[in-house]
């Protein structure tokens, strides 16, 4: 794969195939591009009516990044993206959004390591599809940690009657998906998430914070909540990350999290898993869920 490609009927050119972005592990952007490639019927459907952030790593992961929202204007036409007002930047900002295979691949040629959806998609922009619990270690906190804190969460989703999706962040943590039926605002999913961390927080006080300042955190696992807003995201599944092994956002069966770890997920050892298992994170786009029984339970006001 290299020079000028055709993909499903889509034509473009690939460059520097050979650049080196993970420096210790020797792969190469070809590499990437190819993985994306591949790994498209089951990243897809987890992007598709989604705005994306992407993060750019020009020179490998050991040098530079940059987060990339606007499209560039260089962007292929065939691409599409979706124009969004940004109160904060007071200005339209033109989104991404990956629809097919050639567009993953134009991504990765220009070194589009992370993919980065929204919560919500474009035809209900205001009402996020889940709620997302972020468990994100901080220095000194052990792997160890983040799974016990999972397994509480499961616990108390599960008391509430709310199914939850888990998936490693390709990095130190953990992402627990619960999805919704995209009706709840924002504010309304942010204060539902916040009640969970701090329930968790409280079961876990010796691992577990929602401490936002990183310096008064200690070597516990922040328990982050706060990504439930529009416009802020995670990393995708499927996703690679800009770490060594070329790890992937993997989604986990539930009996899994005890057993396992993120680094095991890698550019070259995903595929065989995903043959086996399919995509584990699909019922994220369908379980839909209320909250008002959950909130009824916990005496919280929607």
């Amino acid at each position: 794969m290299k020079g000028q490609v055709t993909i499903e009927s889509r034509e473009f050119a690939l460059s520097n195939l050979d650049k080196v972005l993970w420096p210790e592990d020797g792969y190469t952007k070809g590499e990437l591009i190819n993985y994306y490639v591949q790994a498209a019927p089951y990243l897809l459907p987890h992007l598709i009516e989604r705005p994306l952030v992407l993060t750019r790593f020009p020179d490998g992961i050991q040098s530079k990044s940059f987060y990339q929202k606007n499209a560039p204007t260089y962007l292929p036409a065939w691409i599409r993206t979706f124009s969004w007002y940004s109160r904060d930047s007071q200005r339209d900002i033109r989104f991404i959004v990956a629809e097919e295979p050639a567009t993953l691949a134009w991504l990765a040629n220009q070194a589009c390591i992370e993919l980065h959806p929204w919560l919500s998609s474009i035809d209900s922009i205001d009402y996020p599809d889940f709620v997302v619990i972020d468990l994100d270690p901080s220095p000194g906190s052990r792997y160890q940690d983040v799974v016990d804190i999972a397994l509480v969460a499961k616990e108390l989703l599960d008391n509430l009657e709310l199914r939850s999706y888990p998936k490693t962040s390709g990095s130190e943590g953990l992402h627990i998906y619960i999805p919704l039926e995209p009706r709840y605002t924002y504010e309304q999913v942010r204060k539902f998430a916040q009640v969970l961390a701090a329930m968790i927080t409280e079961v876990l006080p010796h691992i577990a914070t929602i401490e936002r300042t990183v310096k008064l955190r200690g070597s516990k696992v922040y328990v982050d909540y706060l990504q439930n807003a529009l416009g802020k995201t995670l990393s995708s599944v499927y996703s690679v990350r800009p770490r060594r092994g070329a790890t992937i956002s993997t989604p986990l069966l539930w009996e899994e999290v005890p057993q396992v770890t993120p680094a095991q997920f890698t550019i070259k050892t995903i595929f065989p898993r995903l043959k086996d298992t399919g995509d584990l994170f699909s019922p994220v786009l369908h379980d839909r869920q209320a909250l008002e029984p959950a909130c009824r339970k916990l005496g919280l006001p929607l």
